[in-house]
């Protein structure tokens, strides 16, 4: 599909401008005239992509085009319709190509669930699940704009886990740039009382040794530090390192408690949206499992669909395995009795975002005097070992 640039004037005489996607010229002309356009000019453009053709596909973009298709359908528009006009819309050029594609099959008569999974968009497994539980239940357009609200949701946890990190690294970053500066630049000013080393104090000893290392071999510092960094990040990038490293955190005292009530918020949001949308129970466990992110949580989560699956209820399966707190498992039970799982595990995902969020701004709180007192606790180290230098050479002097 190629854009097409136009001028045109509507039925009212008023002239109108904009850009369409169509195989050819012609198509395009056809196209203008079906909405009541007479066409003035017309020429081919790629200006409105070219800005966004090298950029990586977002998930952002991916959530604004289910949201509109999904408002589209509930609109009463029909399904054909609205993925013919998602593919000549000015979303990212994948998701345009994707759009194209499945609007061929729409017109080949598959169904839309099964173009959407052919069409190569990074989706998450339950998206196609409530799409065919929509169209089993004739909701179609409400099925995609819950999974559009449920990947919105877990971006917006993404998000809040990312910015909270932020400031905490500037700031411990911010540290470690004034500690080097004094290293490299003051401390080696005081070189010069290493030739009496045999008489001074270990401390001032060894931060006007350090100094004078990092002056001197400030390349081979820098050199080791970029190495380091380029490690992490290679090994960062591996599923396995990156599992072990969010398994690991998740056992720590307070970041631990906050990533786990994140996840955990994440698992009963997703099971509610499949629920409402008439996914089977256990389709869904297994969905919302596989979307659990600390690698203990998502074993202790299949466990439940095993023992569901074996017969147990659902309350004393996640309680057996620990999953949830108190609070949890009576939302569950409850939800079990009265028929209305998924309000409750709606309600459950509320409290645990609640809690989470309350735990993230206590662990801002704390993490910022934390990293004041270690940075201070160095610096004041460095200023220490330099006066001990110093009031040892006067000692020598009298």
């Amino acid at each position: 599909m190629r854009l097409y640039a136009y001028e045109a004037v509507n039925t009212d005489g008023r002239s109108s401008t904009g850009h369409l996607r169509a195989e050819s010229e012609r198509q395009a002309l056809r196209s203008l005239e079906g909405r009541g356009l007479s066409v003035v000019a017309i020429r081919a453009s790629d200006r409105p992509g070219r800005a966004r053709r090298n950029t990586r596909l977002r998930s952002g973009d991916i959530i604004v085009s289910l949201q509109e298709l999904g408002t589209m359908l509930t609109s009463g528009v029909p399904v054909a319709d609205a993925v013919a006009s998602q593919a000549m819309s000015g979303h990212h050029p994948r998701i345009v190509s994707a759009y194209a594609g499945m609007s061929s099959g729409l017109q080949r008569g598959q169904s839309f669930s099964l173009v959407l999974e052919a069409s190569g968009l990074p989706l998450p497994g339950y998206v196609i699940q409530l799409v065919r539980a929509g169209e089993l239940t004739g909701e179609l357009g409400r099925a995609i704009r819950d999974a559009g609200q449920q990947m919105e949701y877990e971006q917006r946890v993404r998000n809040d886990i990312r910015n909270a990190l932020v400031y905490p690294t500037v700031l411990v970053l911010a540290g470690v740039a004034a500690v080097t500066l004094m290293f490299v630049f003051v401390v080696p000013k005081f070189s010069s009382m290493l030739d009496r080393a045999e008489s001074l104090p270990f401390l001032a000893w060894a931060v006007l040794a350090t100094g004078v290392w990092m002056r001197t071999n400030f390349a081979l510092f820098v050199g080791v530090v970029a190495a380091v960094a380029v490690a992490a990040y290679l090994l960062a990038r591996r599923p396995k390192v990156r599992t072990q490293v969010v398994d690991a955190i998740a056992r720590l005292p307070l970041v631990g408690a906050w990533l786990v009530e994140a996840d955990t918020s994440r698992w009963a949001r997703v099971m509610s949206a499949l629920l409402t949308n008439r996914v089977p129970l256990m389709r869904a466990l297994e969905l919302a499992a596989g979307g659990v992110q600390i690698p203990s949580r998502h074993q202790r989560m299949q466990e439940v669909t095993r023992a569901v699956r074996g017969g147990t209820a659902l309350a004393s399966a996640l309680e057996m395995e620990e999953a949830l707190t108190p609070t949890g498992y009576n939302l569950v039970r409850v939800g079990e009795r009265s028929g209305k799982l998924a309000e409750m595990l709606e309600s459950l995902a509320r409290l645990y975002e609640d809690s989470g969020r309350n735990r993230m701004k206590r662990l801002l709180l704390l993490i910022e005097p934390v990293a004041i007192l270690m940075i201070g606790s160095v610096i004041g180290t460095i200023i220490l070992g330099i006066i001990l230098a110093i009031t040892s050479a006067n000692d020598l002097a009298i």
